[in-house]
């Protein structure tokens, strides 16, 4: 199946996708109303907007070093997942989701990077905690925010994760411990982006990794913007070999001429060469 992730409620309904992403709420903080036809995506901790507006949610790490989109490694800004108050509103957007429709995609989940955060917050609770470690403390926030979140979704729970399946990194970078979310999460998402996709080794290389790490069902997610359509096209093939389904992100109009070719070709015999080469 072919999918699309989309800010354009219309492209939701393009024949040419099987499924389609809506974005609520995204990095941001632009928020759209849910929709009905279409699966409903939340951005939980990158949010430009509530950084602006409120500095103190920002996650820092032991120097006071904010996670803000001005600094190295950071495209948007970042919030605290320790904090209550925004957690709160999460929900409230999350429940409006699913009053549209039953499915949605959490994105955005975790810890900015394995030294965030040192908050006021994270402090005390990290030091009334049962923990002794503070990864596991961190894992512990992050999964129970989803299974929170999770309690709320009476349909399928789609959750998008860094593309980075080596043992152990995502747990030290974000948070995120794969196997206690994958109780609660029916479908991971891995976005696996390139600019050109000129050369798919290291594309087939993540999604390998992601289909050796993980028990639950996984999809890969595509950019489309710019993008040379035979260049999709090859990408796309390689994905589908890892992938149990694959969507196209922000640009729907390559997105639908990449599956007519892709169609078409399939008519008259044509392939575009081994999904598993270097090139």
């Amino acid at each position: 199946m072919y999918g699309v992730v989309t800010r354009n409620e219309d492209e939701v309904n393009w024949p040419e996708f099987d499924r389609g992403f809506y974005e609520v709420k995204d990095v941001t903080g632009r928020s759209a109303e849910p929709i009905e036809n279409g699966v409903n995506m939340v951005s939980c901790f990158g949010d430009n907007a509530a950084a602006d507006a409120d500095p103190s949610l920002v996650p820092v790490d032991d120097l006071g070093r904010p996670a803000t989109r001005d600094r190295t490694y950071f495209d948007w800004a970042y919030v605290c997942p320790s904090r209550e108050d925004y957690r709160e509103g999460l929900f409230e957007i999350i429940d409006d989701c699913v009053e549209a429709n039953e499915d949605v995609r959490l994105d955005d989940i975790g810890f900015p990077r394995a030294e965030y955060c040192r908050c006021g917050v994270c402090e005390q609770s990290f030091e009334n905690s049962r923990f002794e470690d503070r990864y596991e403390w961190r894992a512990n926030v992050i999964t129970e925010f989803v299974e929170e979140a999770v309690e709320r979704i009476p349909g399928r729970v789609y959750m998008t994760v860094y593309p980075d399946p080596y043992p152990g990194h995502l747990y030290e970078r974000a948070g995120i411990d794969l196997e206690a979310l994958e109780e609660h999460v029916d479908e991971f998402v891995v976005p696996l982006y390139d600019m050109a996709y000129e050369t798919t080794y290291w594309l087939e290389t993540i999604a390998r990794g992601f289909e050796s790490a993980l028990e639950t069902t996984f999809s890969i997610e595509l950019y489309a913007i710019n993008i040379d359509i035979d260049n999709l096209v090859h990408a796309t093939e390689v994905a589908s070999e890892y992938g149990n389904d694959v969507f196209f992100g922000y640009e729907a109009s390559n997105a639908r001429a990449t599956l007519r070719r892709m169609r078409a070709d399939e008519r008259d015999g044509v392939t575009h060469g081994d999904p598993n080469s270097e090139s």
